[in-house]
């Protein structure tokens, strides 16, 4: 039984029969776990800042005393663009 058995299905995809901005996410991340590294990168470059958001969002919720805002919203406008130039430039290159 493959792993991506077990992936959820993009419901954009499904629905509109093109990608989303995240398409890429779930197998990008199962090649970081592989070690995969540049795979991971070329599947979805948004992968290692979306990381880092998710990482720094945790540390906000743990840590109280420090203000994270501004490196939250810098790594979310980060990721987004990231995200926006990756998908303009798959679609532009089929």
């Amino acid at each position: 039984m493959a792993t991506d058995d077990f992936m959820l299905p993009c419901m954009n995809k499904s629905i509109f029969g093109f990608d989303c901005l995240g398409c890429g996410t779930q197998r990008a991340l199962l090649l970081i776990f592989k070690g995969e590294f540049s795979e991971a990168f070329y599947m979805f470059p948004a992968i290692y800042t979306t990381i880092l958001f998710f990482l720094i969002l945790a540390f906000h919720f743990i840590d109280k005393s420090r203000n994270y805002h501004k490196i939250i919203i810098g790594l979310a406008i980060t990721n987004a663009v990231i995200m926006i130039v990756s998908y303009f430039y798959k679609y532009s290159n089929l």
